[in-house]
């Protein structure tokens, strides 16, 4: 536990020093919301959602916030191998599976925290939640979509050397996985062939959870919607921690 705690407050402490890099993962999301959400608002309307646009977008964009703050938290894994400290701490007398559990409560205590502060923005722009039982719900639907997504880029990182091409693979596997979950249209909207793409993947069920937690809105049961953001979790926890073992 100590050595998980170390390594939790260590991400902490990186991220809170880099303010840049606070105020950059919250400006994506505002322009998101500000301009595209606001903007279609009064010229885009939806047959059978009984909300605004604004209000159907932002739990998508909460989504949105935790897939790529998640995916990209594994490029640090890379830096770390670049400047040496990474091979500091695998000799440590600590278990391997402890490191990657302090990495992933790290990461995902900074999405949910990404996450809640874009959740504040939309309530102050309009945006309005069924109450404190859907935010509670909603949090902890946060916390295992960022588990998953930070797992599943400390796999890619696992495996790779080069912070820029990791870049570019995570954002050739994100942008897929968010323009098809449904963040921005509804997913039963889309021709058959996207649809059923689209239910091949995992963060559809986040964003219809988050969706359904927090304004009502949603398209599968919710505990369909839990099983699978569980079982992706237990999949890319698996994964992640067999890859991360075998880091040379």
């Amino acid at each position: 536990m100590n050595a998980v705690y170390t390594i939790w407050l260590r991400e902490m402490k990186v991220f809170f020093r880099a303010r840049s890099r606070l105020i950059g993962s919250l400006a994506t999301p505002f322009f998101w919301l500000a301009i595209l959400g606001t903007g279609l608002r009064s010229s885009f309307a939806m047959a059978d959602v009984p909300v605004g646009y604004l209000d159907f977008m932002a739990p998508g964009i909460i989504g949105m916030s935790l897939l790529f703050s998640s995916m990209f938290s594994g490029v640090s894994v890379l830096w770390e191998k670049q400047f040496g400290f990474l091979k500091e701490i695998l000799v440590a007398p600590v278990k391997r599976s402890s490191i990657v559990v302090g990495k992933a409560l790290g990461g995902t205590t900074i999405s949910v925290l990404q996450g809640s502060m874009i959740l504040l923005l939309s309530v102050a722009m309009g945006v309005e939640i069924k109450g404190l039982w859907s935010v509670l719900l909603a949090l902890g639907f946060m916390v295992l979509i960022s588990v998953s997504f930070i797992c599943l880029g400390l796999s890619f990182a696992s495996k790779m050397e080069d912070p820029h091409g990791f870049q570019t693979v995570m954002g050739f596997i994100a942008l897929p996985m968010f323009f098809l979950s449904g963040a921005l249209f509804p997913v039963v909207k889309l021709p058959s062939v996207l649809r059923a793409l689209a239910y091949l993947d995992p963060l559809t069920y986040g964003v219809d959870a988050l969706r359904g937690s927090l304004i009502g809105i949603h398209y599968f049961p919710l505990w369909i919607d839990l099983a699978a953001v569980v079982a992706f979790l237990i999949a890319t926890t698996a994964l992640g921690t067999y890859l991360f073992e075998r880091v040379i």
